[in-house]
């Protein structure tokens, strides 16, 4: 092990509230801002593609990916327990030292998170929504769209530069955001979803093996990784919910500080470079043992549970109204699924529909900003001594600073690529992030915890898992790409378009397979 950074500070461990059910309500936050943010692509867009694309018997790899981030993020949140520190910081704790880990990571979370392909998402269903049509699909919208886009962004930042504490303000936003989603999912599902479809979809997620199904004989890796991303947080946000953590004062999070002003508040506490931890005495353990409890609940059954449920509901509702003859933006899903439900039950259940597909989209926007600017701030903040002297007022200033840096790399960076391509590169991004996370956490968890919070062995074994999973998943997209195309492929020309192909919710345009026309 080798650090740069100072070592550790001490205090005691605070004592967490009684352990009851309105006080775990007052406690968790962290999984309720996480959750937000993973419903969204992965739920929204990759899902219900990779379901038309290869079947719904695939879906036993959402179901392996959210178990194995669900023990990824319960070693995140140890170590944020004990030290207050966010665990990148832990990472920077290791060798070859935090200059070398914190500028990796500050690069891994621009590189993932850079491009705001979800705020490009959010405009299809903004323009729907003002004009009671979907987006023209010969691109005479694209000036409009690319307003409306900005316009997401700048109501993004709006949110997360609003109050003092930012977790605070993000934490109440995300719980806004999610009881509107899973109501409105529960509502339509039960209404336009038959129980045959939805036990059909139920069963999909516990096939385990199946293999995937491709009309075109060709399986999308790069598709299907990154399902196994952002079935869950998807890399980058898996990390930063130990910020949160942090900044919603769990276990020793409260003695280390958070991201918020000071301006009017002589209690405020703004975030230390360096974390403090505790002795292991027997009240100081009987703490840990119930803020554990805590972090359990907040992963176990408001995350991992939120994104079980998620995934399914919007899958189930898109291969029961989708029609794969109608050629689509995968982003405009949102719109095109609400014209599809309003044919039925009125022109109510368009803007709910649309306002159901612009918060799935937009919770995941505003999660991965906040995400990448949190990380690289607290990074700067802790690598750098001068970076805190460049800021005097405080890590707010900064991150306020490297908002506004990111905001405008976003708004150009947007002007380049597809949507749905940004995405699948964010996905494959994630794999990467996760497979080397889950090696550091296994470190961290060895080197730095105290032997009595360790994770147990068979905890350190999910990990080696985790680690396995996502660099298989990532090695095969790389290989694919290596690989000549399918003669099936290489023979689809305007004049000699691929054949027809039926799937199991109606058929498809002639010369236009069924993902295509999500896709598209």
């Amino acid at each position: 092990m080798r650090s740069e950074l100072p070592p550790w500070g001490r205090d005691e461990l605070p004592e967490p509230l009684p352990f009851t059910l309105g006080n775990i309500l007052k406690t968790i936050g962290p999984g309720a801002i996480l959750l937000a943010a993973s419903i969204g692509g992965g739920e929204w867009l990759v899902g219900p593609a990779a379901a038309v694309k290869h079947g719904v018997g695939i879906f036993w790899i959402a179901t392996i990916a959210i178990v194995l981030q669900l023990f990824f993020n319960l070693e995140a949140l140890r170590y944020t327990l004990y030290t207050g520190e966010p665990v990148i910081t832990g990472f920077m704790r290791l060798a070859p030292g935090s200059r070398f880990w914190s500028r990796l990571y500050a690069a891994l979370t621009v590189i993932q998170l850079g491009v705001p392909a979800l705020a490009v998402g959010c405009a299809p269903v903004l323009f729907s929504l003002l004009h009671h049509r979907l987006p023209d699909e010969q691109g005479g919208n694209n000036w409009q769209l690319i307003a409306l886009a900005y316009l997401t962004m700048a109501l993004g930042v709006l949110l997360l530069t609003s109050g003092g504490k930012v977790e605070r303000t993000l934490e109440r936003v995300s719980w806004a955001m999610i009881l509107y989603i899973f109501i409105f999912l529960l509502f339509v599902n039960c209404w336009f979803v038959p129980p045959a479809q939805s036990w059909q979809t139920l069963l999909g997620f516990v096939q385990f093996g199946t293999a995937p199904r491709s009309a075109a004989g060709e399986v999308d890796m790069l598709l299907l990784a990154t399902l196994a991303a952002t079935a869950g947080a998807g890399g980058i946000g898996n990390l930063t919910l130990s910020n949160w953590a942090r900044d919603k004062g769990m276990g020793m999070g409260s003695r280390v500080g958070a991201i918020e002003s000071t301006n009017g508040d002589p209690t405020a506490h703004q975030a230390e470079p360096v974390g403090k931890v505790f002795e292991l005495t027997p009240e100081n353990l009987a703490r840990w043992r119930t803020w554990w409890r805590y972090a359990n609940i907040d992963q176990c059954w408001l995350w991992a549970g939120g994104c079980f449920l998620g995934m399914y509901l919007n899958v189930n509702l898109a291969l029961a109204i989708s029609d794969p003859s109608r050629k689509l933006d995968g982003l405009a899903a949102g719109a095109y699924q609400a014209e599809q439900m309003a044919r039925q039950l009125g022109d109510w259940l368009w803007y709910a529909g649309l306002l159901n597909g612009f918060w799935i989209l937009f919770s995941t926007h505003l999660g991965n900003t906040d995400a990448m600017v949190r990380n690289v701030t607290d990074i700067l903040w802790t690598a750098n001594p001068a970076t805190r002297r460049a800021n005097p007022r405080g890590i707010l200033q900064l991150y306020r600073r490297v908002l506004a840096v990111v905001t405008v790399f976003g708004a150009c960076a947007l002007l380049f690529g597809k949507a749905m391509e940004l995405f699948k590169f964010l996905g494959f991004m994630a794999n990467v992030i996760l497979a080397l996370g889950s090696l550091q956490l296994l470190a961290v968890n060895h080197w730095l915890m105290p032997r009595p919070l360790r994770a147990a062995w068979w905890r350190q074994l999910m990990l080696v898992i985790c680690c396995l999973f996502y660099s298989t998943s990532t090695a095969l997209v790389v290989w694919q790409q290596f690989q000549p195309k399918p003669a099936a492929a290489a023979a689809a020309t305007p004049n000699n378009p691929p054949t027809e192909q039926p799937t199991a919710t109606g058929t498809t345009e002639p010369g236009t397979t069924a993902a295509e026309s999500l896709e598209r």
